[in-house]
């Protein structure tokens, strides 16, 4: 997912690489990329001080309220995450970038995004140097909910499809976190990223459809459908109450960048029109000029 994005990006920058990996995980591709494998957890001190020695910068993209890998858990959100600044913090790094999320500051009844708040935090007050990027929903990932959304001719889409709110691809936030690493004049800043305005998860379906000449409409599952979801399956599955939360945020309106910094720092953010052409062609789909 993003990390890998990451490495790739960081390479093709000039930049040599360790990747902290888990025992056990397999690393072949990011070895037959020239990548530095340093083994370890982050639930494990001492493996990410050896990981670090010698670092001059830190990316960190873990998050494990997304659970996609065996050993995932909320617990890397917060004591993981602890775990790394406080490292970092006796490494001596230059500069930390963190992968934060948009409006995390502002949104303490969303665990995972709130667990990003924190973690600014915990980095300021270690003294830590870093810069966060926060970014929008990640396109690539929320359009997929119930698969590929132009062979299935709909998108999945949780509460209403006609309130605003920012996305990101995410090759383009890899970039963004590559180009951190030695971008002047932003320690302590937490930066918005998205595109060039917000759109309405109807206007990615229309654009879908008018890219890549098929039809595509939105499947609206009412909010309480998933928020009924969360009760029931929360004490398994936490994250399930996390995204209904998440979700619920977004109906509000409020969750939109503003790419002031983000023009400065990085360049003009891409528009939705590129950024959904450019999805087509991560899908595999022809795209009509």
């Amino acid at each position: 997912m993003l990390g890998g994005q990451v490495v790739t990006a960081l390479l093709d920058r000039g930049k040599p690489v360790r990747a902290l990996v888990r025992p056990g995980s397999d690393a072949s591709r990011l070895e037959s990329l020239g990548v530095d494998i340093a083994r370890g957890d982050m639930m494990d001190p001492r493996s990410l001080d050896q990981a670090m020695a010698g670092a001059d910068a830190v990316i960190t993209s873990a998050a494990g309220y997304t659970k996609h890998r065996k050993g995932d858990s909320p617990a890397t959100d917060t004591a993981g995450n602890a775990n790394l600044a406080e490292a970092a913090a006796r490494a001596g790094v230059r500069r930390f970038v963190l992968t934060s999320i948009l409006t995390c500051d502002e949104t303490p009844e969303v665990p995972h995004f709130w667990h990003k708040k924190l973690m600014e935090d915990k980095l300021e007050g270690l003294g830590v140097p870093f810069v966060a990027l926060r970014p929008g929903a990640f396109l690539d990932q929320v359009t997929r909910f119930s698969g590929d959304p132009v062979t299935k001719g709909k998108l999945t889409w949780f509460g209403s499809p006609n309130v605003p709110l920012t996305f990101v691809l995410t090759p383009d936030l890899a970039g963004y976190l590559a180009d951190a690493v030695d971008a002047p004049g932003v320690d302590g800043e937490r930066i918005d990223i998205g595109w060039d305005r917000p759109v309405r998860m109807k206007d990615v379906a229309d654009m879908m459809g008018q890219l890549s000449g098929s039809k595509v409409g939105v499947r609206s599952v009412p909010l309480r459908v998933l928020k009924t979801a969360g009760v029931v399956l929360g004490r398994v599955n936490p994250t399930v109450p996390d995204m209904a939360s998440m979700m619920g945020w977004f109906q509000t309106g409020r969750y939109v960048a503003n790419t002031t910094r983000q023009r400065a720092v990085f360049g003009p953010p891409p528009t939705a029109e590129d950024a959904i052409r450019r999805l087509l062609g991560i899908l595999g789909h022809p795209v009509d000029r």
